[in-house]
C-alpha cells in the first residue's frame, strides 16, 4: 500500500476512521472528504471529486447505519441513501480507473434462517430479517454491483461482510444505535445516576458475534493486499455471545451494580447469527482482539468524549 492514494469514503464513521488509523501505518496517502465537501448521495458531485483526485484505491466504508428501531422508523432513508452512496462510488471508481475497490457490507445481508455459522453461499437463499431488510437489500445490491463491474469491465472490486461491529467512533444514541453502543450508554448513565436497575430489549437469549473495528481495519488492509475475486468474504471472530451475557459484561465494564431487567415486549431480532470465517481464515487472517478487553477499551474511549453524552 506504500505510496498509493487511498480514498476512505466515510472516514468520520466508526469503520472509516479505523481504516484511516490503520492505513496511516502503511505509508499510503490517505484521502478523505467530509460531508461538507462531498455529498456522496449526489452522483455528479462524486464523479467530479473522483475525476479531480484520482485515487488508486477506494474503501467504501460510508453508509447510513442504525439499529432495529432506526431501520424500522426510516426504511426509505436506509434503502435510498445506501443505494446511492455505493452506486455513486463504485460507478465513479470504474470510470476514473481506480485500481482496487473494497466494498464493506454487513452480516444482515444473509437470510433470517441461514445455517449457522453463516457461509458466504447463503446469500439470497431465503427471506431476510424484517427488522433490517432495507439496509440489507442495499448492501446486497452493493455486492452485486462490484461483481457486475468485475464481470463486465474487469474491475478489481471486492466485497467483505463484517459481523456486528463495536469500538471507537461508534454511534452512541440511546435509542437509534446498535446494541453495544446503545447498551453502553444506558449502563453508563444508570451507573452515574445510581439507578437500581437497567432495562434491556427482548429476552436476552439471542446470540451475536461482535468484531472490534480495529480487527476489521486490519482485515481490510489484508484483503486489499491479498484478495482479488468476485465472491464476497465474511469477516468475523468465529465466536458469539448471548445478549444477556453481553449485558452482564457491560455491567462489569461500566461498574453498574444494579439489576438487569428484560422488556419482553420489545423484539429480539434474529435469534442466532454467527459468520463462517473459514475462507478468510484460510487466506491467513484471524481476529486478534479479546472481546471484553475491546469492550473496556471502547468504554474508556467513550468516557473521553463528553460531547457524546450531552
Amino acid at each position: 500500500m506504500e505510496g498509493r492514494r487511498v480514498f476512505v469514503a466515510g472516514h468520520r464513521g466508526m469503520v472509516g476512521s479505523a481504516c484511516v488509523r490503520r492505513l496511516s501505518h502503511e505509508g499510503a496517502e490517505v484521502m478523505t472528504a467530509g460531508r461538507d465537501t462531498l455529498d456522496l448521495i449526489r452522483q455528479a458531485a462524486v464523479e467530479d471529486w473522483m475525476a479531480e483526485h484520482r485515487p488508486d484505491v477506494v474503501v467504501v466504508a460510508a453508509a447510513k447505519v442504525g439499529g432495529i428501531l432506526a431501520n424500522d422508523t426510516y426504511p426509505a432513508e436506509f434503502l435510498y441513501e445506501n443505494l446511492m452512496i455505493e452506486a455513486n462510488l463504485i460507478h465513479a471508481a470504474q470510470r476514473v480507473g481506480v485500481a482496487k475497490l473494497l466494498f464493506l457490507g454487513s452480516s444482515c445481508i444473509y437470510p433470517r434462517e441461514a445455517p449457522q455459522p453463516i457461509p458466504e453461499d447463503s446469500l439470497l437463499t431465503g427471506p431476510l430479517e424484517p427488522t433490517n431488510e432495507w439496509y440489507a437489500v442495499a448492501k446486497i445490491a452493493g455486492i452485486k454491483l462490484c461483481q457486475a463491474y468485475r464481470k463486465q469491465h474487469g474491475a478489481d472490486f471486492i466485497s467483505a461482510m463484517p459481523s456486528n461491529l463495536y469500538g471507537p467512533n461508534d454511534y452512541f444514541h440511546p435509542e437509534r444505535s446498535h446494541v453495544i453502543p446503545g447498551m453502553m450508554r444506558r449502563f453508563h448513565e444508570a451507573t452515574a445516576r445510581g439507578d437500581a436497575s437497567v432495562t434491556c430489549w427482548g429476552t436476552g437469549t439471542p446470540r451475536r458475534e461482535f468484531l472490534h473495528v480495529d480487527d476489521l481495519a486490519e482485515a481490510c488492509v489484508f484483503l486489499l493486499r491479498h484478495y482479488s475475486d468476485a465472491p464476497h468474504l465474511n469477516i468475523g471472530t468465529g465466536s458469539d455471545i448471548s445478549i444477556r451475557d453481553l449485558a452482564e459484561a457491560m455491567a462489569r465494564v461500566t461498574g453498574f451494580g444494579g439489576d438487569i431487567l428484560w422488556d419482553h415486549t420489545k423484539p429480539d431480532g434474529t435469534m442466532l447469527k454467527r459468520m463462517d470465517t473459514a475462507r478468510i481464515n484460510a487466506l491467513g487472517w484471524k481476529a486478534a482482539i479479546d472481546f471484553e478487553q475491546g469492550l473496556a477499551e471502547t468504554y474508556r474511549w467513550f468516557l473521553d468524549q463528553p460531547e457524546l453524552r450531552a
